[in-house]
């Protein structure tokens, strides 16, 4: 009987290295095909089904993107043509073949509501504060709009152990380093959103593709909601760093594209399908062991005052 067959779009990237490290450890019954970008440049979306006409797969995978938050608001037609039309055309492609299409999106597209403090549900209203975020809901709208067999997984704020990690830096890479470096860090403590371990999504994204679920959205976050000044004390704290921790607001972090001030996902349907998914804290402290880091017996309190900035 033939394997069912996967394409996966961004296996260099954070959330798709992992995919790849999940597919090889769970043993899973499909075969996973990762395409480089030479292949196909989602910046040239009327290439792509060019470049798919001839490939063989049940699902494709999208885990690539353009996801420089502050340079988007600087190259809005190139955001757009990576986040919203070359989705569209992977779409249209799956549709053309009977395939089905696994997009991966993000906490982004919502943040309009500044006052809310619940949770955001996969059907909850998208409304984004800045033009990553405006391509990613773009992108979703277009590929529901060309396919029916689609699934939109929305991560955020992703932290890995991984070297495709630590190549490309992360908040708990910047965290570590700057504590060491200055002793000293500035953070933002008025944007609430879901700390996510990439190991963690992307066993789920396996189990997703084993069980082949129902098309739809879902929320692939660990479970709980912080600030970033909650995370980056975390960090230290767990690890017995003698740093001190400021909380600032984001108006002080200098950033060229405004962020959500919560975006906090609910994972409740993704965990009722595929198993409870562990807390934020629990991540980071696998993240942390999975990078031979240690931690503290005795975790110090980090005290709060002045400092220098390090920021998300």
């Amino acid at each position: 009987m033939r394997r069912r067959r996967v394409l996966l779009l961004g296996a260099g990237g954070r959330l798709g290295s992992d995919v790849v490290c999940a597919h090889a450890a769970s043993g899973a019954s499909f075969d996973l095909v990762p395409l480089s970008r030479q292949r196909l440049d989602l910046a040239r979306p009327d290439a792509v089904a060019k470049a798919l006409a001839e490939a063989d797969f049940d699902v494709l995978l999208n885990c690539a993107a353009y996801h420089d938050t502050d340079a988007a608001e600087d190259n809005a037609a190139l955001a757009f043509a990576v986040n919203g039309q070359a989705v569209q055309r992977l779409a249209e492609v799956c549709a053309g073949k009977g395939a089905r299409l696994m997009h991966v999106s993000t906490d982004y597209v919502f943040g309009g509501d500044a006052a809310r403090r619940q949770p955001l549900a996969e059907g909850d209203p998208t409304a984004p504060v800045n033009v990553y975020g405006a391509s990613k809901a773009f992108g979703e709208t277009l590929a529901r709009l060309a396919l029916e067999d689609l699934v939109i997984l929305r991560v955020a704020s992703l932290f890995g152990a991984s070297a495709a990690h630590a190549e490309r830096g992360n908040f708990v890479e910047t965290i570590i380093r700057v504590a060491r470096e200055r002793g000293e860090l500035k953070v933002v403590d008025d944007q609430i959103m879901s700390p996510t371990f990439t190991e963690d999504a992307a066993a789920i994204v396996v189990k997703m593709l084993t069980a082949h679920c129902s098309p739809g959205t879902y929320h692939v976050v660990n479970s709980g909601a912080a600030s970033w000044f909650d995370f980056a004390t975390s960090i230290v704290e767990r690890l017995g760093m003698d740093a001190t921790v400021t909380p600032c607001r984001s108006d002080e972090a200098g950033r060229r594209a405004l962020r959500p001030a919560f975006s906090a996902l609910d994972n409740a349907k993704a965990s009722a399908a595929f198993g409870p998914i562990p807390s934020w804290q629990d991540a980071l402290g696998r993240c942390l062991q999975a990078r031979g880091l240690a931690e503290s017996a005795a975790p110090k309190r980090v005290p709060r005052a002045s400092a220098a900035s390090a920021s998300s």
